[in-house]
């Protein structure tokens, strides 16, 4: 198999932009490395046949649950702004590795295979290997929640690494996410008599309005902050010369353990009265572990975090596929560690260093090393 470098660099070629995704032949490609070190595998159709999860099991016993891996093989997609380099050329400039998902998550994904991989050459460890490799993730962890939802079974775990950038250094939880589709209705009529009509633009900026000046109240949460809201999208009307008769917009909230989704959708209800519909699509919990957990300090351990370092714990401002596998795998520790540039995510000219890239293997192969001798 190609070095992780390499691998990344293969990985950016694959458009995986999504929408609309087209995830499978990345997803089969992948496997068929992990296939070829003897890892089973196994494919799950998301909406399309051009769109595929991938689950790979290594050494998997009945007594000790496997580290379970978290990857996605979705981009955003590459944008208006002008690239400096090709976004799918996977090109090196001075130690940084360019193209879209180089550091979400592409990299991530190659630093999980070549450890998951290179382990077992080694020195296999007792319980095994998981990885579960989505697509869909970019749109609202909807591939994840739609695996889950499928009714395969994932068995069980140890303890979660989700790969997603945080150039090597460990996060134990993130914000919950509540996606909201916000619909107003008007009447229609010609723009030049609009008072004849009711305009649901109007009732839509109205309710923009609100929101903008909206807070949650509620008291700050020790690692994860307080909630935030966003009107993300807006959409509405037909044509320039007829009063709108409809509109919609999103909301986004992400919330704390101060804050529940429910009680934050209740608030938000109240706050723009009965004119505007609510209807939420995406609707998850915090992810959270305490720092304490065993399998925490061994991760600090590993990234060389000291005891007494005040910026730690961490959290991360995005959401990850942890939000549905956490609670899935009945809470487990679970970190989010991976070697992209968290201030690359999405942007023009997408980077991840290369050096990051390879020291996550090691750092993986550590933790696996390690967390194994728990049961040795």
């Amino acid at each position: 198999m190609p070095d992780v470098v390499q691998l990344t660099r293969d990985l950016i070629v694959f458009n995986t932009c999504n929408p609309p995704g087209h995830e499978a032949e990345i997803a089969q490609y992948v496997g068929a490395i992990l296939s070829d070190s003897g890892f089973d595998i196994s494919y799950h159709e998301f909406k399309n046949n051009k769109r595929l999860h991938l689950i790979a099991e290594k050494g998997l016993t009945a007594e000790v649950g496997p580290i379970v891996f978290s990857g996605h093989f979705d981009t955003v997609p590459v944008g208006s702004g002008k690239w400096s380099v090709d976004p799918y050329g996977g090109e090196i400039i001075n130690g940084r590795l360019f193209g879209r998902g180089s550091s979400d998550m592409k990299s991530g994904v190659a630093a999980c295979v070549c450890a998951s991989v290179e382990v077992f050459n080694e020195n296999p460890p007792r319980g095994g290997i998981r990885l579960i490799f989505t697509a869909g993730e970019e749109t609202g962890i909807e591939g994840i929640t739609d695996l889950v939802n499928s009714g395969h079974d994932l068995g069980k775990a140890s303890a979660i690494i989700v790969a997603e950038p945080t150039a090597n250094m460990p996060a134990t939880g993130h914000k919950s996410s509540l996606f909201i589709n916000a619909f107003t209705k008007g009447v229609t009529a010609h723009s030049s008599m609009p008072h004849l009509g009711e305009n649901a633009i109007y009732k839509a900026a109205k309710g923009i309005n609100i929101i903008q000046k909206l807070k949650f109240d509620v008291a700050k949460d020790k690692l994860l902050g307080y909630p935030t809201i966003n009107v993300g999208m807006i959409h509405g009307g037909k044509n320039v010369n007829s009063v709108p008769d409809s509109a919609c917009f999103t909301i986004d909230i992400r919330s704390t353990s101060k804050l529940t989704n429910s009680e934050a959708l209740k608030k938000l209800a109240s706050q723009l009265g009965n004119e505007i519909d609510l209807v939420p699509f995406v609707d998850t919990g915090i992810v959270y572990t305490d720092e304490a957990e065993d399998f925490v300090q061994l991760v600090y351990r590993i990234c060389m975090i000291e005891k007494m370092d005040q910026t730690f714990p961490k959290s991360v401002p995005y959401t990850t596929d942890a939000a549905i596998l956490q609670p899935v795998y009945n809470h487990v520790p679970t970190v989010i560690l991976g070697p992209g540039e968290p201030e690359c995510a999405h942007k023009t000219d997408e980077f991840c260093y290369v050096d990051k890239i390879r020291n996550a293997v090691e750092i993986y192969k550590n933790i696996i090393f390690q967390w194994q001798e728990k049961y040795d």
